[in-house]
């Protein structure tokens, strides 16, 4: 039966010919511009510290390095709003190379950045 259902057309039959003379066709509408995406708002720092949640696993451990390639992860509690949208961009948009960071970078939208940015610039 499932076959069957989705095995059905729908087509309209073809227009019965008249004996009027056709009318002059009009010109089609133009195609409906795409919305535009709804601009990013100011940051949510409660938003940003569920956001931040699997961030803090590495960049919250004091002294933490991780094992290979061996290097510090900085803390990132504290910075500046410019310096940390700047680094989420840059990962984002592959300016600055770690697989890791840019992974989740890359599932940041705008809003996501400014509510990120906004809990950690207030982080002590």
């Amino acid at each position: 039966m499932l076959a069957a259902a989705f095995s059905v057309t729908a087509q309209d039959p073809a227009p019965a010919a008249t004996q009027e003379a056709p009318a002059a066709a009009a010109p089609a509408p133009a195609p409906a511009a795409a919305p535009a995406p709804a601009a990013a708002g100011p940051g949510d720092a409660a938003r940003g510290k569920a956001l931040t949640y699997t961030c803090r696993g590495c960049h919250g451990l004091t002294g933490y390095k991780n094992a290979y390639p061996s290097y510090h992860v900085p803390r990132i509690g504290g910075q500046s709003e410019t310096y940390l949208r700047n680094a989420l961009n840059e990962y984002r948009n592959g300016n600055r190379q770690h697989p890791t960071m840019q992974a989740q970078a890359e599932s940041f939208s705008e809003q996501d950045i400014n509510d990120i940015v906004a809990y950690l610039s207030t982080v002590k």
